[in-house]
């Protein structure tokens, strides 16, 4: 008689991570046992999770916490890059963000990891053709956490948004995988235009607190953004702009800007 060979269970250090990160927090806290155990030991995988603490978010009376779960829950199944991005922006967050200390702490409080995983749903549905209710996510997105990010923007994985307040992400924008934005940032366009009219981030990009890059123009791999500046002209690689307008102000300053979050112009104006 043959025997099948059992399945084997898939390694998941990220959530696994999370998991005994959240039994330690309710060790510590019992008083958010219940919301500790509802939003993570209640679930199998960090997708499961993630979808339910979505739904909890971004339900009103117009759509129930039941339907946007089964939503959230058929993107994930339907594609699974979507969860590889979420470990990706968890860890991303808990890198470069000196006010993360665990895994657990983007899942639970941080509006800015669970803006990202929204639209990500959202750009999935739009992805599907369905898009009218990825409008429906972008709206709430934006009325729950400040973030406004069309569905059809193209964003990769590793992102961390500080604070995540007042966050603007045009139609036709692109971010590439490891950048890092601060609040109040704005990838716009410059008028009315109707075709591709917003900026192209590439990877390993950091935009400060504050500034605006305006119209369809690349700001290149590994460059940084100063704060406040508004930048209307491209950015090659590897450099730093400053100033309203932006002007190049001198080199990045190391090879991982978004990463190391060094926003320090040292002298460079």
């Amino acid at each position: 008689m043959a025997h099948s060979k059992p399945t084997l269970a898939k390694i998941d250090p990220v959530w696994e991570r999370i998991s005994s990160e959240a039994r330690d927090a309710i060790s510590a806290e019992p008083l958010l046992g219940g919301m500790i155990h509802g939003t993570v030991l209640h679930h199998r995988s960090l997708e499961h999770a993630l979808a339910f603490r979505m739904s909890q978010k971004l339900a009103s009376a117009e759509m129930s916490e039941q339907i946007l779960r089964e939503i959230a829950d058929e993107a994930y199944v339907s594609e699974p890059a979507l969860g590889d991005a979420a470990r990706a922006d968890i860890v991303a967050v808990f890198e470069r963000d000196p006010a993360c200390h665990r895994f657990l702490q983007p899942l639970l409080y941080f509006k800015g990891f669970q803006a990202i995983q929204s639209y990500r749903v959202g750009h999935w549905l739009w992805e599907q053709g369905r898009k009218d209710l990825a409008y429906f996510f972008q709206m709430r997105v934006s009325e729950v956490f400040g973030f406004d990010a069309h569905p059809a923007a193209k964003i990769g994985r590793g992102i961390m948004i500080d604070h995540a307040h007042s966050i603007v992400i045009g139609e036709t924008a692109v971010v590439g995988d490891n950048v890092s934005m601060l609040h109040s940032v704005t990838l716009g366009g410059t008028g009315k235009e109707d075709d591709d009219r917003h900026p192209k981030i590439e990877n390993g990009v950091l935009i400060g607190a504050g500034a605006k890059v305006l119209g369809n123009i690349t700001v290149g791999h590994c460059s940084r953004v100063a704060a406040g500046s508004v930048v209307l002209e491209a950015v090659p690689p590897m450099k730093t702009v400053a100033g309203v307008p932006a002007k190049i102000v001198g080199e990045a300053g190391c090879s991982q800007p978004s990463i190391t979050m060094d926003q320090l112009l040292k002298g460079q104006l």
